[in-house]
């Protein structure tokens, strides 16, 4: 299940990476992804059906919308399907 953290600002102001598993946009591309882990100052997602992992900053990333989340549950669905 993915479920969503979103990222919120610390006591200082910084931005407080996501949860391995938290699905989270990339607002630089528009893509939505899973939270696979942080490496160095990045988040690093995968697409949710699976594929090649990218580096986000973490102020990148926002929660999805309920359209993105369902439009991702779907596609990974589907792909159960042999589509």
């Amino acid at each position: 299940m993915v479920t969503m953290t979103a990222p919120t600002p610390d006591a200082d102001g910084h931005t407080v990476s996501p949860d391995a598993g938290a699905l989270v946009v990339d607002r630089r591309s528009g893509k939505v992804g899973v939270v696979m882990g942080h490496v160095g100052p990045y988040v690093q997602l995968r697409p949710p059906g699976g594929g090649r992992e990218w580096d986000v900053p973490p102020q990148e990333v926002r929660p999805p919308t309920p359209a993105e989340e369902l439009s991702a549950k779907v596609a990974v669905a589907n792909r159960g399907w042999g589509w």
